[in-house]
């Protein structure tokens, strides 16, 4: 399931990026993109801009609602990993380890000690 979602969410981010690339400035003159008039009957009598804008918001919002799909199926991934019987943090005691002293004067050596 989740790879399904992964897959949704990578096609509409390059459908998102597609639709924006192909929409038009707003002063920019509808011949450039689609050469002349012709463009007025290609979408509809509203022109490119009203379906494109609203093709563009349902992609955004079918990009959101994967997002939040996604981020659900992470928690719950998180959550699973609790599971697995490792030691909480706070089970763990963290211990010093001992470090020998190194004694560079011998005892029987007759250098003075310096306090």
């Amino acid at each position: 399931m989740e790879s399904i979602i992964v897959i949704v969410h990578i096609v509409i981010a390059i459908g998102i990026i597609a639709l924006v690339l192909i929409q038009q400035g707003k002063g920019a003159d509808a011949g450039a993109s689609f050469g002349g008039g012709a463009s007025q009957t290609v979408f509809g009598s509203g022109g490119s801009g009203n379906f494109l804008t609203r093709s563009t918001s349902f992609f955004a919002l079918v990009f959101f609602l994967s997002s939040f799909a996604l981020a659900y199926f992470a928690k719950e991934k998180a959550m699973g990993i609790e599971d697995v019987g490792l030691p909480s943090v706070q089970e763990v005691q963290v211990t010093e380890p001992e470090v020998p002293v190194l004694d560079l004067v011998p005892a029987d050596s007759e250098a003075p000690v310096i306090d």
